[in-house]
């Protein structure tokens, strides 16, 4: 399973629409800065979240779940040194950190960061430009003008590991990323159009490849805003020549598993953080073939 997938508390999304969503339990409240860096201590085990333990879900948090009768919250807020007195080692963004931590903290933190980003980048209704009052916990805005409910939205995009059918794989790299960098290709689905056809579009964009042999493997949450990761595998079918269009990546290769493996391949592949990290690791493994 993708990292960024694991689940290990309830959502409770019936709560949401009470008075109180917490039942009146005291909450435990995560802090997310503008940077999206969140308080994290060390601990044996790796690191860990501080959680500001609260009497009642404050005002401005969204609730996030519970876990073991404990209700979860996050809020946006400023860094500090120690969070309700407990200290604070370091200020972390899941990219950094979201491999590492635990399967409760990781999924509540994906979740954190995904609600938060909408409400920053929402604050006024798409159909009247009226600033958004909150309700639900969190997790609805509403238009005062006309009523209407405005709901978090996701946005899918498809990323896909390109073999030919052998020991070769199709990996590119974009020219923000760092020197060396590699992946497998990725985009965004179009309106009206489904996820397979949606890789086969954006392959013969990116690398003039046609693919056959669409399969599903899994999907991440990728909150950088708010896209939904659908992982595929594909197979080439004829040229060996990759045809770059370098308003969509830098460069692509043909690496071979034999390359990858010994590390002989890139300077650099996608953080384990990433589920083109786990769908790379799966084909070296040998599978997808």
């Amino acid at each position: 399973m993708p990292v960024l997938s694991r689940v290990a508390h309830d959502r409770a999304h019936l709560a949401r629409s009470l008075p109180d969503p917490t039942g009146g339990r005291p909450v435990r409240v995560l802090t997310v800065d503008a940077q999206r860096a969140v308080p994290v201590a060390e601990g044996p085990d790796g690191p860990r979240l501080v959680w500001d333990e609260q009497p009642e879900l404050p005002v401005g948090a969204v609730y996030l779940g519970e876990a073991d009768g404990v209700p979860y919250a996050a809020v946006r807020g400023e860094r500090s040194l120690t969070v309700n007195g407990r200290p604070v080692d370091t200020w972390s963004g899941l990219r950094e950190i979201g491999a590492d931590l635990g399967d409760l903290d990781a999924g509540l933190l994906v979740e954190a960061i995904g609600i938060l980003e909408w409400h920053e980048r929402n604050r006024f209704s798409p159909l009247t430009g009226n600033a958004t009052t909150i309700e639900r916990a969190g997790w609805v805005q509403r238009d005062p003008g006309t009523g209407s409910e405005i709901f978090p939205r996701t946005d899918p995009a498809v990323i896909m590991l390109v073999h030919d059918g052998g020991d070769r794989v199709v990996l590119g790299r974009q020219a923000v990323w760092p020197p060396g960098r590699f992946s497998i290709l990725a985009g965004f689905v179009e309106p009206g159009e489904s996820a397979e056809a949606a890789v086969a579009r954006e392959v013969a964009e990116e690398v003039g490849l046609r693919v056959t042999d669409i399969r599903y493997v899994g999907s991440q949450p990728w909150p950088f805003p708010q896209s939904l990761m659908l992982g595929f595998v594909a197979r080439a079918e004829g040229a060996d020549d990759l045809v770059v269009d370098p308003t969509e990546i830098e460069e692509a290769r043909w690496f071979t598993r034999e390359e990858l493996s010994r590390g002989a391949g890139p300077a650099a592949l996608p953080p384990p953080v990433s589920i083109a990290r786990h769908i790379l690791d799966r084909w070296v493994a040998g599978e997808f073939s």
